[in-house]
């Protein structure tokens, strides 16, 4: 996990890419998606599948994500999977960390190349470590806080990047939902994916339910329409009394990104 054992790896390339951990440890790789840098905090998924659905969960904004399933980016991209709620923003991790890089995408449904995503959404990307190792340290230290950076040429302001990972504060004590809810009050009716039809409507609802958008991710919402629930979501500091005065047969909470401690100080009340 040095960077003088990953770059035996590859004796003839020159690293890309960085992650600067903030003990100073710094791991060397290949860079993907988008230039530049982002601090965040290290976590790692251990899914095999919907690393798109993953990348934008709001609630993995503020987080870098390492995948241990070495194959992501194999089925592509495309438009239905994406789970942030509104379609304009990009909400959700500020970075990819990847044991392989991105293969050609092989999936009828793919319309973007996961590089090519990458880089439209903002996402910096490193590929080329030893995610099981990383995975363990996770594991038995906790989540680290980090920097992940990119740049073409493999020249990096190595002091300054240890220094960005080392001063940033953390997620403890950081609301980070307003950042990710919703402006302003909707419905929602869009059910679940079916083979070749694709989304449904839910046209007789017998429920009426208020969702609370804390980062509230799309497939929740369609869930709840595909049993029969007519949707209203609502932005995260909207009041009970508001709430109530929908006369819901049902309240929905939503998990999101950040502290919760924080969130909670308008949430609870």
């Amino acid at each position: 996990m040095t960077t003088t054992e990953n770059a035996s790896a590859w004796p003839d390339l020159v690293p890309t890419a960085l992650l600067v951990l903030a003990d100073g440890t710094v791991l060397q790789g290949f860079g993907l998606g988008a230039e530049g840098q982002a601090v965040g905090e290290v976590c790692f998924n251990t899914a095999m599948t919907g690393y798109e659905e993953i990348l934008t969960d709001p609630s993995y904004a503020g987080q870098l994500i390492t995948f241990t399933f070495p194959h992501i980016g194999n089925v592509g991209t495309n438009d239905e999977d994406i789970e942030t709620v509104n379609m304009a923003a990009t909400p959700g991790a500020r970075g990819v960390i990847l044991r392989a890089g991105i293969t050609d995408p092989s999936n009828y449904r793919a319309s973007r190349h996961l590089d090519q995503w990458l880089k439209a959404r903002g996402i910096i990307g490193l590929s080329g470590i030893d995610t099981r190792a990383l995975t363990a340290l996770i594991r038995s230290k906790g989540m680290p806080n980090a920097v992940i950076a990119h740049t073409k040429d493999g020249q990096f302001d190595l002091h300054g990047l240890k220094e960005e990972a080392r001063e940033w504060p953390g997620l403890e004590g950081m609301d980070l939902v307003p950042m990710v809810t919703s402006g302003q009050r909707f419905t929602w009716d869009e059910t679940p994916w079916v083979w070749d039809k694709g989304f449904g409507r839910q046209t007789a609802p017998e429920f009426n339910v208020v969702a609370i958008d804390y980062g509230i991710k799309r497939n929740i919402l369609r869930l709840l329409a595909g049993e029969g629930c007519k949707i209203t979501v609502v932005p995260a500091t909207t009041s009970a009394e508001d709430i109530l005065a929908m006369k819901p047969d049902g309240v929905f909470l939503s998990n999101g990104p950040g502290d919760p401690a924080e969130t909670g100080k308008y949430a609870v009340p």
